[in-house]
């Protein structure tokens, strides 16, 4: 099923502005609309206390009574915070192009949330960093590597910084999850007039240069003339050396497989391209 809607998560980080500006541009070049979701944490039950002993009976209940009030107050003024973030993004992206943008205030599990919703949406964006998170380079927020191993949609994930895309470097392995990268870029208008990059990390093989060839072939049957880059070397060296020196502003990759194991592997090739790199990521499965 079509959908024609991009889904896109905002927090009121310093990511968020970038997410926009990113959602913006994917909408215009596919003519999309924009969902827009602010997901609001399951508020924290109030501290239960001990109020027995020396507070007679009418003390307890009036201090409950106040209690009760303030929560409720702090809801009332996250839901505003949440309607803010809302707005001030929808400003954004109207900024950018007519674009139809709809918002969505959530409150509960962010990746519950986006999981239940995402077969309402083509693609998901998001900010590589969260509320939280600050600017350590180090950091990769807990809820993005939920989202992206849960998520059927392709992720895209952006950087602090918007700049326009031109140039495109795709990871391939010949694995399914690089294929099919290679096919929603033949497919997508998002990737009209860019110039694209396939690379490969590691030693050449017959099964490579055929599965390259392949790739090339199926990008110029979609308009995209694709340039090979074979090299030796850990993937994720190879790829943020590239990104870095030969300025790409776009890195697509297959994600980690949904299978136990691989699920766990804090370490594995995605989740550290995510970490380091400093242009936006577009996830596949």
């Amino acid at each position: 099923m079509t959908t024609r809607t991009l889904i896109a998560l905002v927090d009121g980080s310093a990511y968020s502005e970038s997410v926009c500006h990113h959602a913006a541009w994917i909408a215009n070049k596919n003519d999309w609309k924009v969902k827009l979701y602010h997901v609001m944490g399951r508020r924290n039950a109030t501290e239960k206390q001990d109020l027995s002993g020396a507070i007679r009976l009418g003390a307890r209940s009036e201090l409950l009574e106040q209690l009760s009030e303030l929560d409720a107050e702090r809801a009332k003024l996250s839901h505003a915070h949440g309607r803010a973030i809302l707005e001030d993004a929808k400003a954004i992206i109207a900024g950018d192009g007519i674009i139809e943008v709809e918002t969505r205030l959530r409150q509960g599990d962010l990746v519950e949330t986006v999981t239940a919703k995402e077969e309402t949406g083509e693609m998901i964006v998001l900010g590589k960093r969260g509320e939280a998170a600050g600017h350590a380079t180090e950091h990769l927020g807990s809820n993005l590597e939920r989202i992206v191993r849960a998520s059927h949609k392709p992720v895209f994930i952006a950087n602090r910084a918007f700049k326009p895309i031109e140039k495109v470097l795709v990871a391939f392995d010949g694995a399914a999850s690089s294929l099919k990268a290679v096919d929603f870029i033949a497919r997508s208008p998002l990737f009209a007039g860019l110039k694209v990059a396939l690379v490969f990390a590691g030693k050449e093989t017959a099964d490579i240069a055929k599965s390259l060839n392949g790739a090339v072939s199926t990008l110029a049957a979609g308009g995209i003339a694709a340039d090979t880059i074979i090299e030796h070397g850990e993937p994720e060296k190879v790829l943020s050396r590239l990104t870095s020196q030969e300025r790409y502003e776009l890195l697509v990759m297959g994600a980690y497989g949904h299978n136990r194991i691989r699920s766990f592997l804090i370490g594995s090739t995605t989740t550290e391209m995510i970490r380091s790199c400093r242009v936006p990521v577009l996830i596949m499965r």
